[in-house]
């Protein structure tokens, strides 16, 4: 059973909570280093009895508590620290003072909120049995932080210390009910892949396109072509989206490029659909291009794999959900969602769930807050030590009763 006052106790520490995100909004890092915000971190957990395993090619790090009530399971809970490479158009007082740069997925809450189990846990140290591994990882937006600390060891898999048996991750939802937690069995998040086709043609005078071989019209039917390829050739009910998201060619409006280039993303929810759409591309704008006299070369560059949540996982997280904050406080999701996450590579590993927390503030319309990756995204900080006690009643549950 968890302990009654998990949620109070959260509360109690709410400050703390708040204070390291609001540090940690003011000052976004990018990418796989963030020194700056792993130093927080540990200030903030300096006096608890931790131990910190630290990343050889990322700032990445894991604090591990080591229960006192003797050996037991493992279970991973995660957090990341990097921003976004984008204006903050909030007007908070504590914005981002990194021009260019902000947390506009939420990953400072994110990180706060681990820190904030941490705490509980290490409250509760006495009663656990077993070994909870805290991952602050950098490097999810795009840079496959989580995939590094992995390949390191830094989560387990080396000798004397195999992976844990579980994990959980938490994203908070801006324009989702506030304190609304969800989930769903299975995939969760789409792959996500990067595309690029350049046509090479024959640049020539634009008055003169006979003498030439345009590649700009070949791309444009490519492009026409990825929809139909999309809507004739994918089972509607595991989604596919190609979105083609650039475009580019020539260099005056007299002149017949030699090439052009179109780039874009690639979106499954299957392995099967994935290695399918990736050959699908390849065969499509290379036929096109090559019925024209033309050529193409088309680079896909894969990015993080399809979320996928273990049932078990979910029950769990609903289990815990319900009991903090009462009947009706989860919701299972119908749908995945197309956005992308690499946790996705934690999940491939270690059976598992990353759920949701609706951080919108109480009362507005929730609906029409600004989204994720908004330069206007804000979040209801009192939501954050719920998301806390959601955390440490995931480990604290797991460790004490395994998928039971």
């Amino acid at each position: 059973m968890l302990h009654e006052d998990l949620l109070e106790n959260a509360r109690a520490i709410s400050g703390d909570i708040i204070a390291l995100r609001r540090a940690i909004h003011a000052e976004p890092e990018l990418g796989l280093q963030t020194p700056r915000t792993i130093a927080k971190v540990r200030a903030a957990l300096a006096d608890l009895p931790l131990e910190w395993r630290e990343g050889r090619s990322t700032s990445g790090a894991v604090a591990i508590l080591k229960g006192g009530a003797g050996e037991g399971r493992t279970v991973l809970l995660r957090g990341d620290m990097d921003a976004l490479a984008m204006p903050e158009e909030t007007g908070l007082d504590f914005a981002s003072q990194v021009p260019g740069t902000m947390h506009a997925c939420g990953h400072d809450a994110h990180t706060a909120m681990l820190a904030g189990a941490v705490r509980l846990l290490c409250e509760r140290r006495a009663s656990l049995k077993g070994e909870v591994r805290f991952m602050f990882q950098p490097g999810e937006e795009g840079f496959h932080g989580a995939k590094f600390m992995l390949e390191e060891g830094l989560l387990g898999g080396t000798a004397g210390s195999p992976l844990p048996e579980a994990a959980f991750a938490l994203h908070v939802m801006p324009n989702a009910r506030h304190g609304q937690v969800a989930g769903r069995t299975g995939a969760l998040m789409a792959s996500a892949d990067q595309f690029e086709v350049v046509v090479t043609g024959r640049g020539g005078h634009a008055a003169l396109p006979y003498m030439a071989l345009d590649p700009v019209p070949i791309a444009c039917e490519i492009v026409t072509a990825l929809q139909t390829l999309v809507a004739r050739q994918f089972d509607p009910h595991d989604p596919v989206v190609v979105t083609v998201a650039q475009i580019g060619a020539g260099t005056a409006h007299n002149i017949i490029p030699d090439f052009a280039r179109l780039s874009g993303t690639l979106r499954t929810l299957s392995p099967r659909h994935r290695d399918q759409l990736h050959a699908a591309l390849e065969r499509l704008a290379k036929g096109i291009a090559e019925a024209h006299g033309a050529s193409a070369a088309v680079t896909i560059t894969p990015g993080f794999p399809v979320t996928v949540c273990d049932g078990r996982a979910v029950a769990l997280g609903e289990a815990v959900s319900t009991q903090l904050f009462g009947e009706g406080t989860f919701r299972r999701l119908d749908q995945p969602m197309m956005g992308a996450e690499d946790f996705s590579y934690v999940l491939e590993k270690i059976p598992g769930a990353m759920l949701f927390l609706g951080v919108a503030h109480e009362g507005v319309d929730w609906h029409n807050c600004p989204a994720i990756h908004s330069p206007r995204m804000m979040i209801d900080e009192s939501a954050l030590p719920g998301g806390a006690a959601l955390l440490a009643g995931c480990a604290e549950r797991f460790l004490e009763r395994g998928w039971e």
